[in-house]
């Protein structure tokens, strides 16, 4: 069964394309065929996997306006069973030029179906909430947010929340949260302990027992163009999001047959 899910928050710097890219490898590596779609103008999933971004067409771009089918924007990545929807600069006139079109808000939704796939679709968002967000939303099953172990990054929370509401009220009355993910972890801080307790207080069983720790790996990952589940398989961050993946697949299991 297809679920989508999109990684969310309107912070920048929490480590969402981080979790996308390699959230997307290790489902892939653990279970079916997975699409990541970078739905981010920077790009950053689409060159954290080695996909060249100069004279790159189509895009996500063309697909949301309608200009080309999703199959032909299709790229491989590693694993095999990786796809990737990849994304440029030109996503960035997207959330104007989508203003004045029919059904704007579910134009990636309606794209989604018509590919072929009985697995994981994950979609990396941009650091907003924007019109490219809020497709994310109306296309996803659930929704991830990383969270970065500090006090400030737990108040956008609540934005986050109200934008789920609105788009559960108008749009997509089926979207939940699957977990908050907490990230660029130090547990020698007290700083940090204490935000994931808040965490764990505000929203239960929501926060993933998986901890993303800081470690340079995440950086030197993308600059090899792959995610670090290739470039450092053995590693604590590669463990860290297979520890993810293991928890996703577990807790849609559980909601299959709840």
């Amino acid at each position: 069964m297809r679920k989508t899910i999109a990684v969310v928050n309107q912070k920048g710097g929490v480590g969402k394309t981080t979790t996308a890219v390699n959230l997307a490898a290790g489902l892939a590596l653990a279970e079916r065929p997975t699409l990541l779609v970078d739905l981010d103008p920077q790009g950053n999933a689409t060159t954290g996997l080695g996909i060249q971004k100069a004279g790159l067409y189509p895009t996500v771009y063309h697909v949301l306006l309608g200009a080309e089918p999703l199959d032909k924007a299709l790229r491989p990545a590693w694993p095999p069973s990786l796809r990737v929807l990849p994304s440029d600069i030109d996503l960035v006139g997207a959330e104007i030029e989508l203003v004045g079109i029919e059904h704007r808000e579910s134009r990636l939704k309606h794209a989604l179906e018509s590919v072929d796939l009985d697995g994981w679709i994950i979609i990396d968002c941009p650091p907003s909430l924007g019109l490219l967000t809020i497709n994310a939303l109306v296309a996803a099953d659930h929704v991830i947010v990383p969270v970065q172990c500090e006090y400030l990054s737990l108040r956008g929370l609540v934005q986050l929340e109200n934008t789920l509401a609105m788009i559960r009220e108008n749009l997509n009355p089926n979207v939940e949260i699957m977990g908050i993910l907490p990230t660029m972890f130090d547990r020698r801080t007290l700083h940090a302990r204490e935000a994931v307790e808040i965490l764990e207080e505000n929203f239960g069983d929501l926060v993933f027992k998986t901890r993303i720790k800081k470690t340079i790996r995440y950086a030197e990952a993308p600059v090899k163009g792959t995610s670090v589940l290739k470039y450092d398989p053995s590693g604590n961050a590669a463990n860290a999001y297979r520890d993810l993946a293991k928890e996703v697949l577990n807790g849609a299991k559980a909601r299959q047959h709840a």
